[in-house]
């Protein structure tokens, strides 16, 4: 498994991944495709000003199979860094996430500016908060949390880079 820079020609693997009722079932269901295309602009620009790594997930068979973001926001006045990631359902079940999420917080550690770094799973899906309990994220608790101006009841888990199990020793 490797990461590699989202590009303009991954529409079709983001819209798989937001637009799909399987793919979003736990994210208040599908997106409509005009959203997740601006979606994939912003970050490509993003990825270009160095402002959010969003990366595609690439199986050892050279195929797309999802994707893992970090970026930071404004939350109450406080800026906060956040990852997020998806695999597609043909790819799911065989380690890419945890993989992926791994290196991702590998390179954020080796990169300093992220600080903690918090995820936020839906609170039913047992696969996205088995990765964060598997990386050594620490549990802060439940909350209602805005995504794509619906309402979804989360599990808040947050590491410090580097701090993670299975961190790259330096």
């Amino acid at each position: 498994m490797r990461l590699r820079n989202v590009e303009a020609g991954d529409v079709e693997v983001y819209v798989r991944m937001r637009c799909d009722a399987e793919m979003m079932a736990e994210l208040g269901g599908p997106l409509p495709r005009e959203a997740v295309e601006a979606r994939l602009r912003k970050d490509v620009e993003g990825v270009a000003r160095d402002t959010l790594w969003a990366r595609m997930i690439v199986d050892d068979d050279g195929r797309t199979a999802g994707g893992v973001v970090l970026w930071s926001a404004t939350e109450d006045g406080v800026t906060v860094s956040e990852i997020g990631w998806a695999v597609l359902p043909e790819f799911q079940g065989k380690g890419l996430a945890k993989a992926a999420v791994r290196q991702l917080l590998d390179e954020a550690a080796r990169d300093g500016r992220w600080g903690e770094i918090e995820a936020n799973p839906g609170v039913t899906n047992g696969p996205s908060n088995g990765i964060c309990r598997s990386l050594g994220f620490r549990l802060v608790g439940e909350r209602d949390l805005d995504f794509a101006d619906r309402w979804l009841r989360t599990n808040r888990w947050m590491v410090v880079a580097g701090e993670h199990t299975g961190a790259s020793a330096e």
